[in-house]
């Protein structure tokens, strides 16, 4: 059974920086397509973030040069560093895998406000 645990968000400042995790079960993220779709009230999913087998990284406009994804194989984690967090970053960051079928994850809650 595959599953994708995210961690990680929560309410900071703009400006401000967080780091959202996604520890895997059941598949092995190096090999898949790993990667951050986030989902805000009223407006479409986005993608935020990929990373792919080969270690290929692909970002969303609005996020390239605030948000590096990463994973470690040690612990079967990607990880989504957010720096210099906007109001307009606030969503829903859902964590995904992709190698024939997609695997999504619960989801977490990004607030950024003051």
């Amino acid at each position: 059974q595959v599953q994708l645990v995210e961690s990680g968000g929560g309410l900071v400042q703009p400006g401000g920086s967080l780091r959202l995790s996604c520890a895997a079960s059941g598949i092995i993220v190096s090999a898949h397509i790993m990667g951050w779709y986030r989902q805000a009230p009223g407006k479409p999913r986005e993608l935020v973030a990929r990373l792919t087998e080969g270690g290929i990284t692909n970002y969303g406009d609005s996020v390239k040069g605030r948000f590096t994804i990463s994973r470690d194989n040690t612990k079967n984690t990607v990880y989504l560093q957010m720096n210099s967090l906007e109001p307009e970053d606030t969503a829903v960051y859902l964590c995904y895998a992709y190698r024939f079928v997609t695997y999504w994850g619960q989801g977490t809650q990004v607030t950024v406000s003051s």
